[in-house]
């Protein structure tokens, strides 16, 4: 029987433990995608607790604990206590099978030094222990993401915001220290249920590109601007949240005509929506390929599904779900769209929905042109997905169908400055799977060539895919 959570933990065999330890264990992260305040980045804020750090705003957590019957105000609507904590650690034993039950301890490992199981048992110990070591100067944010070897993350940034804190820690930034970059997501552009709502933004938006939007043009002139302001800080992609891919194609002039309807404040049909949509997308795919980036389409969330909870707490607290639409026909089309004008960019299809996996990989291999190893990417076990099986499957996925040696690896998706040990949880599952093909006789037993492919995988293949400005062996 193997200790918990030893150190070769979900290492099988012994090849596995080799690529793992020998070759993928000392890579530096690139976490191109994740949901990190720049804010705490630039300050190296602190943390008041462990509970602060550890569970305020990780709806992951809030999830589990509400289907392990805590009350919810006992998990939102205060700043996160000791009463949270305990919670959590009552709830950590009941999470056998759960990724959360492996990520909790690996944190407890890395950045606390702490072996322990978690527990109602063990809680005010580990409460003493962690309280004790979260106020020293290295457990500050950026301090945080050295210490893991971080070299470089993408935060989530709407194209409005004014990028202040990414602007302040450029300015200060030493060598060596993490690089942030901003990430462009122009969901809000696009979510024009609430027309209120939207025309505030479409205002927001004008003001920060300094351009006056009243066509559809101009609200391309103010993205683009915006965009050209992302790229000058080191953004090298933008992102993009659809429960299913757009491909609604109309003329310039009637793409107009939608958004004056828009900006009058008349009310779209569901087909005016999807070309209002499908047009602007396009639009940023254009702005991605003239200027190198990747353009990351993450599919397949139906969000919000209770509506009391919403209206309580608002978006991202724990009450998306995977979505079942059909995506090969419409993805397709969207991709051909800007194929056929040689103006589709480097492109990361993710789908929330394990079933799609084959899809994704069979329409990204009909983009590939050769220009860019790995151009189109079947993006990480994502979310819901991000356990053994789901990271598993995906890699084999790509493996069947693609190029798995291409593939840029792992991302948090995270909001915790505690959630790097996802990426050594991510580089075992990969030596687990490539160390046994070894085992198998499946592939040789060449160390050379298979520890280098899980080191690109780990951390080369994201660096030259994304080619962000400043980051370092």
């Amino acid at each position: 029987m193997s200790p918990f959570m030893n150190a070769d933990f979900l290492l099988p065999d012994d090849c596995s433990k080799r690529l793992y330890h020998d070759y993928a264990a000392q890579m530096p992260i690139i976490d191109y995608h994740c949901h990190l305040p720049p804010a705490d980045i630039a300050s190296n804020a602190t943390f008041r607790n462990l509970a602060h750090a550890w569970l305020g705003g990780d709806h992951y957590k809030w999830r589990a604990m509400r289907s392990n019957g805590v009350p919810e105000q006992v998990i939102t609507g205060h700043e996160p206590d000791y009463q949270t904590f305990l919670a959590w650690a009552q709830t950590v034993p009941r999470l056998v099978g759960n990724p959360l039950y492996h990520w909790t301890h690996l944190e407890l490992q890395r950045y606390f030094g702490i072996f322990e199981p978690l527990s109602a048992k063990t809680a005010p110990a580990i409460w003493e222990a962690c309280n004790a070591q979260i106020v020293l100067p290295e457990f500050g944010a950026r301090s945080l993401l050295q210490r893991m070897n971080v070299r470089a993350v993408g935060t989530t940034d709407d194209p409005a915001d004014s990028l202040e804190h990414h602007i302040a820690y450029a300015a200060v930034r030493q060598p060596g220290q993490p690089v942030m970059v901003p990430s462009f997501r122009p969901d809000r552009a696009l979510a024009t249920d609430d027309l209120v709502i939207w025309q505030s933004y479409i205002d927001k938006l004008g003001a920060s590109a300094n351009v006056a939007i009243g066509s559809y043009q101009s609200l391309i002139a103010a993205l683009d601007a915006r965009h050209a302001v992302f790229h000058s800080l080191g953004c090298r992609a933008s992102d993009h949240g659809l429960a299913a891919p757009f491909a609604s194609f109309a003329s310039a002039q009637a793409v107009e005509a939608i958004f004056a309807k828009l900006l009058s404040g008349t009310a779209l049909s569901a087909n005016e929506a999807d070309i209002y949509k499908t047009a602007v997308l396009l639009d940023v795919g254009r702005m991605n390929a003239k200027r190198g980036w990747a353009m990351q389409l993450h599919m397949a969330a139906v969000r919000n599904l209770n509506s009391a909870m919403f209206k309580q707490l608002g978006p991202d607290t724990g009450y998306d779900a995977v979505n079942d639409e059909q995506i090969a026909a419409k993805l397709g089309a969207f991709m051909n769209a800007l194929q056929s004008e040689n103006m589709l960019p480097k492109t990361i299809l993710y789908s929330l929905n394990p079933n799609d996996l084959e899809v994704l990989g069979t329409v990204m291999g009909c983009f590939q042109d050769g220009s860019v190893p790995g151009k189109i990417q079947m993006g990480s076990a994502w979310w819901f997905n991000d356990h053994m099986d789901g990271m598993r499957r995906q890699m084999i996925s790509l493996g069947n169908l693609g190029v798995l040696s291409r593939f840029v690896g792992m991302l948090t998706d995270s909001r915790s400055f505690l959630s790097f040990p996802r990426h050594e949880y991510f580089r075992r599952i990969l030596c687990g799977l490539v160390g046994g093909w070894m085992e198998n006789g499946e592939i040789p037993a060449d160390f050379e060539t298979f520890g280098a492919m899980v080191q690109d995988i780990s951390f080369r293949n994201a660096k030259n895919y994304f080619a962000i400005p400043g980051v370092e062996d």
